[in-house]
């Protein structure tokens, strides 16, 4: 294989965890990577051109495997990625390469997995095979463990790699929720104000980490602080704009100006 200074699949860890507004996104994403890791072009990887290239764009290299929800007999997807296919995915792993350098396995929607399914993750992450990679897709990688998380980089739309923001993220949630909750407007105006300058990145996961707050406290694993029902599922459906909005690139000032104007519902304290 060719070597060349600092391309990106030298560059590229053991487990990427790559976030975006969308699964298409993120498995984009995921397959750009998976052909920069195998790449036997020269130059910049992934070069777009080599053999290895062309039969990851069409989907058919073996050494770039996808793990997705299984289908049941009707032909409907299930609801999780089973502990069995991380089992079987680990068994693969260990198994060299059929053409390439390394094997890339991509985990469509790995939110999807299920505690077991995670718990067996986290130990492959943890002491993984010799030339293998995994990239963890996911529209919300809040779903995932901390300690899933913990052992990926981390990359965001357009696959660039992005430090982990996660106490920031946690506690620009908090701020927003607790300023909705007195319901005072002029108390969320100042929140705004104060946030408007983030970027979208981390506005995505803002959106994400709220709506986890939400789906929490909507299942009673957390105290509702003033919120009613009716209101935590307005919220929710607001953090799905939000989330929409940025899929087309609408300026992140623009948004916490929609924050501002419809997080209160029109019962706000406006005197």
């Amino acid at each position: 294989m060719a070597q060349s200074g600092t391309r990106e699949s030298e560059r590229l860890p053991h487990a990427c965890l790559i976030s975006a507004p969308t699964r298409e996104a993120a498995l984009a994403d995921a397959r750009r990577l998976a052909a920069a890791a195998v790449c036997s072009g020269e130059g910049e990887r992934p070069c777009g051109r080599c053999r290895d290239c062309r039969k990851v764009g069409a989907g058919v290299h073996p050494d770039v495997i996808t793990v997705s929800r299984l289908t049941d007999d009707k032909g409907k997807q299930k609801q999780a990625i089973t502990v069995d296919q991380i089992r079987a995915l680990s068994a693969d792993a260990i198994v060299l390469p059929n053409e390439a350098a390394r094997k890339v396995y991509i985990l469509d929607e790995a939110e999807t997995m299920n505690p077991a399914a995670q718990n067996a993750a986290l130990k492959l992450l943890e002491e993984p095979p010799a030339g293998a990679v995994f990239l963890l897709c996911t529209v919300n990688p809040l779903l995932l463990l901390p300690t899933v998380r913990s052992r990926c980089a981390r990359y965001g739309v357009g696959g660039e790699e992005q430090t982990g923001a996660d106490e920031a993220v946690q506690a620009l949630a908090a701020g927003y929720l607790k300023a909705v909750a007195a319901g005072d407007e002029a108390q969320l105006l100042r929140w705004c104000m104060l946030n408007e300058n983030v970027d979208a990145r981390t506005l995505l996961a803002f959106t994400q980490e709220v709506r986890r707050l939400l789906t929490d406290t909507l299942c009673f694993r957390r105290k509702a602080k003033k919120l009613t029902r009716a209101d935590m599922l307005r919220l929710c459906a607001l953090m799905d704009k939000l989330a929409q909005y940025l899929k087309v690139n609408t300026g992140v000032r623009q948004l916490f100006g929609l924050l501002a104007a419809e997080s209160l519902g029109g019962s706000g304290n406006r005197g």
